[in-house]
């Protein structure tokens, strides 16, 4: 047997191994419960594991806002904030919550500490809200201090990406890539915006970051086709989102930064991908389609290696599969959608890594070899 073949053969009992033990389930899902009708989007998490999102009341007569306490334990019905659709979009430690009205956000609140009092966020240059104002908005991302970002428009149609001051007060528009239009999706406890923005010309859309509290935009780029959109940011600048490939034929789930550029996460098998979050560990969260043209929620290892379909990772209720994972927060748990439901989905722990000690072990072997044919050959 020559090197390569040895070589190929640990590799095989490794990825045995490997496969083994993704065979098991590595999380636990909890249903986090509704407001009394059938269905809850819950749309992100933060670090203690409280979900915030929309659920049907009794009756489903409407979709009211919620916030869980830690861990998706207990839901709290937060109402309606204005008339119209409501949508929770973000949550922090503190319990921040970003809200719209209006199905593409025609006023925006934040609340205080736990859900408790809202404000309402006002579009740039305006004393006044929607429809009484000219100008428009739309909250999205949030972060540990308050700061938010979204979009706000003006009553002349101008677009731009904005970041606010802490607690959500103050606004600053924070400038395109050179077109007329930019929309901030994600924010970093450094005040780095994420989102996409046209550029100069062609009027393509470019995901983009900013720099420390929202001054200067940097093009990411694309996966070599015409447009891509930025969706989160960890606080190591590490951005997700989703973009065009060459002959724009695809659309894929993308890690990138300034520094490494824009790294194509792939699929499950299917066409599309979109990444919606990443934590602190570079752990990535989204969905994807698969092979047989389903949308199933996705998970990354750390550093957005490995897409595995979260699907083949727990346990679920019979008939339930997850079609989109929303958010995920620093100790790994992830807020994903199914049936019309809302799982939590917590970590297994402690969980053996084998691939770490199998490729010491496949160090050392071949380290045995290489010394062995030294020897032979002297």
């Amino acid at each position: 047997m020559n090197k390569s073949n040895i070589i190929g053969a640990i590799l095989a009992t490794l990825l045995g191994v490997v496969a083994d033990a993704n065979a098991a389930p590595l999380y636990t899902a909890m249903d986090i419960g509704t407001l009394g009708g059938s269905t809850t989007f819950g749309s992100d998490i933060n670090n203690l594991g409280q979900v915030v999102g929309i659920s049907a009341t009794s009756g489903s007569v409407a979709n009211n806002v919620f916030i869980t306490g830690p861990n998706g334990v207990g839901m709290t019905d937060l109402g309606q904030f204005a008339g119209g659709s409501n949508w929770a979009d973000g949550i922090n430690s503190s319990g921040q919550i970003i809200v719209n009205s209006g199905t593409y956000g025609y006023r925006s609140f934040i609340t205080g500490a736990g859900g408790v009092g809202s404000t309402e966020l006002l579009p740039l240059g305006e004393v006044s809200p929607f429809p009484t104002g000219s100008g428009s908005i739309g909250a999205w991302g949030i972060n540990e201090a308050g700061q938010v970002t979204g979009r706000t428009s003006s009553g002349t149609g101008e677009t731009t990406a904005f970041i606010t001051g802490i607690n959500g007060v103050g606004m600053t528009s924070i400038g395109t890539l050179g077109g007329s239009k930019s929309y901030g999706y994600g924010i970093n406890d450094l005040g780095q915006v994420v989102g996409e923005s046209q550029t100069f010309g062609d009027g393509a859309l470019h995901a983009f970051i900013s720099g420390l509290n929202g001054v200067g935009l940097t093009d990411l780029g694309t996966l070599g086709g015409t447009n891509s959109h930025s969706m989160g940011v960890n606080n190591g600048g590490f951005v997700v989102g989703y973009s065009n490939v060459t002959g724009n034929s695809a659309e894929h789930a993308f890690l990138a930064s300034t520094s490494m550029g824009m790294t194509d996460l792939g699929t499950l098998g299917g066409n599309d991908s979109v990444a919606v979050d990443v934590n602190e560990s570079g752990i990535v969260v989204g969905y994807s389609w698969t092979a047989v043209g389903e949308v199933h929620a996705f998970v990354t290892g750390p550093d957005g290696l490995g897409m595995t379909d979260l699907n083949s990772l727990v346990s679920l209720p019979v008939g339930v599969y997850l079609d989109n994972a929303r958010g995920i927060n620093d100790s790994g748990q992830i807020i994903a959608m199914g049936g019309g439901r809302s799982f939590l989905l917590m970590p297994i722990s402690p969980v053996p890594e084998p691939p770490a000690y199998m490729l010491l072990f496949l160090g050392i072997g071949v380290v045995k070899y290489s010394m062995r044919m030294r020897n032979l050959r002297r």
